[in-house]
């Protein structure tokens, strides 16, 4: 039905190249989630005479983060996983728990390999086609999408956006809550055994918290190779150098006077109970952290978007449209997010008491199974029963108040 050359990033491009630029799917964006809806649809036979267009305008060659998450069943990466671990340390002023982990396994994934990965598959895909551009504008139209772009108007069936929200101007914060988890990482070789190569260091909460959640992070390779992250929620970015002063202390802290920096990650994730509508219009629908797939008091994404991509496919297939709703989200879990976003925000230093609660007085499979949004009412009563509950008390007023907590 459709036809078009087909151009990948790696071409020279000119709006004259596309002959007919109509698709069945528009994909905008070719990070974690975009890449990962398409190579869902990739692997769906009975979408197997779909035309995609995949618009993303920088070339993705760089090892720019990692993806870390906890599974306790196959999935279509696994076979780029990095590492994974099979216990993990939580660590508080007064509480520390090394976990042995029997049903799910920690993992990590490198932004680098998980590119290299799709892209190469579907280079080898006929039905897909890469152009490396910028999207300007995205409309529904009576049949459709319409997708502008330096190089041309671009026409599918659906679109798919994935382009970060833009917060900034979203903002309401007389209404919600808007945090960051911001972070610097090292990726540091040392010169004597330092590390456990079998555990993964969750949360270690022993540094100060001056009113906020801070903690460290760190993902071991070997007993002399990490990569260590200073890990905050808070509203504001730190100056580079206090980031880099506090790993350099909890290195220190382990022994370590010699190391070497290998690699540097740096992100900031937001965190926000502000809604983040999953569809825009019939024929709109919006991924990753633009469809909230961060999760809002965590920052964990990897695996959501891995469900949503799943989603979205599974009602391609069978119908020939995307499931409404879109997600598979449960109030009762989005709640708990505005909660603890609201504790942090006017308490954040208590996020360390929170979580050292959970972790004493719960086994961490219904932790992960909680975080997942996977646990009945009865596991939701004893996880919300295992914490103090006069700070979600108060949130709960202020949620009821439809104003946010201040400190």
């Amino acid at each position: 039905m459709f036809s078009a050359y087909p151009v990948h990033q790696s071409d020279t491009v000119s709006s004259a190249t596309i002959t007919m630029p109509e698709y069945d799917y528009l994909i905008v964006g070719g990070g974690a989630a975009g890449l990962s809806l398409a190579y869902h649809i990739s692997q769906e036979t009975r979408l197997a005479d779909k035309r995609v267009l995949l618009l993303e305008p920088e070339a993705k060659d760089q090892n720019d983060r990692t993806w870390s998450f906890w599974a306790d069943e196959p999935s279509l990466f696994d076979g780029i996983v990095a590492h994974e671990w099979t216990q993990l340390a939580f660590r508080s002023p007064g509480f520390e728990r090394v976990i042995p982990l029997t049903r799910h396994r920690y993992k990590m994934i490198r932004g680098l390999d998980f590119y290299q990965f799709v892209r190469t598959a579907l280079a080898n895909n006929p039905q897909f086609t890469s152009l490396a551009t910028t999207v300007t504008d995205l409309q529904n139209t009576a049949t459709g999408a319409v997708a502008q772009t330096p190089l041309g108007e671009f026409r599918g069936q659906y679109a798919f956006d994935s382009r970060p929200p833009d917060l900034a101007q979203l903002r309401r914060p007389e209404h919600y809550r808007y945090l960051l988890q911001h972070f610097v990482g090292w990726e540091v070789e040392t010169e004597e055994d330092a590390f456990d190569p079998e555990t993964q260091e969750f949360m270690d909460f022993r540094g100060a918290q001056h009113q906020e959640a801070r903690f460290m992070y760190v993902l071991p390779f070997s007993k002399r190779r990490a990569l260590v992250e200073y890990t905050l929620f808070s509203a504001e970015t730190l100056p580079q150098a206090e980031y880099e002063a506090a790993m350099r202390t909890y290195l220190q802290g382990l022994g370590v006077i010699n190391f070497r920096v290998e690699a540097v990650e740096i992100g900031a994730i937001p965190m926000t109970d502000h809604p983040l509508p999953a569809t825009v219009g019939a024929h709109i629908f919006n991924l990753g952290t633009r469809a909230g797939r961060a999760k809002p008091s965590t920052g964990y994404a990897f695996k959501r978007i891995q469900a949503h991509s799943a989603r979205l496919v599974a009602g391609l297939a069978t119908t020939g449209h995307p499931p409404r709703p879109a997600t598979a989200d449960q109030w009762q879990f989005h709640l708990f997010d505005t909660l603890l976003l609201d504790i942090m925000q006017r308490q954040g230093e208590q996020t360390s008491r929170i979580f050292t609660e959970l972790f004493r007085r719960n086994p961490v499979e219904r932790i992960f199974d909680f975080l997942d949004e996977r646990t009945s009412w009865v596991e939701n009563f004893q996880i919300m029963n295992s914490v103090t509950p006069w700070p979600f008390l108060r949130s709960i007023w202020h949620v009821v108040r439809r104003r946010p907590g201040q400190r």
